[in-house]
């Protein structure tokens, strides 16, 4: 596994979307599309392509921060269901989105990919955002340590 220091994503994920924290075993980016609420889960494992080329340790750890990613999305604001998906088709590198849905949002009920031009965060919104996912990721971590989930 690369160290959080050297690991680059595929530079098409790097040039859509920000980083927001490195996890233990995934970087954890904010997709730069204001019309979604959309982490991007990227795995710093050298030469992962696919769900199945992780070990049932980073399994388990991978499912563990895209769990962590929705409750993030979820406390953001209202969210009618969390879209969760790890296409690969264009960017090869794993890397597992999870999006928060709203009716009635610029692609509903559709999928987001595909669903029009990309519209960036203005610098204040982004960086806002950016932080409250910070300080939310530090809440959720709290919570979960404090109430481990059943083994």
């Amino acid at each position: 596994m690369s160290q959080p220091g050297g690991f680059l994503p595929d530079p098409r994920l790097a040039a859509d979307s920000l980083l927001v924290a490195d996890g233990p075993l995934s970087q954890l980016r904010l997709m730069d599309d204001a019309r979604f609420p959309w982490l991007v889960l990227v795995p710093r494992l050298e030469g992962a392509e696919e769900w199945i080329d992780l070990d049932g340790g980073a399994q388990r750890q991978l499912l563990a921060e895209v769990n962590l990613a929705g409750r993030l999305l979820r406390a953001l604001g209202p969210v009618h269901k969390l879209n969760v998906g790890a296409l690969g088709n264009i960017v090869r590198q794993l890397h597992i989105h999870v999006v928060a849905r709203s009716e009635g949002d610029a692609a509903w009920p559709g999928p987001v990919w595909g669903s029009g031009a990309r519209v960036p965060y203005v610098a204040d919104q982004r960086e806002a955002l950016i932080s409250s996912l910070r300080q939310g990721l530090g809440a959720v971590i709290g919570a979960t340590q404090r109430n481990p989930e059943p083994s």
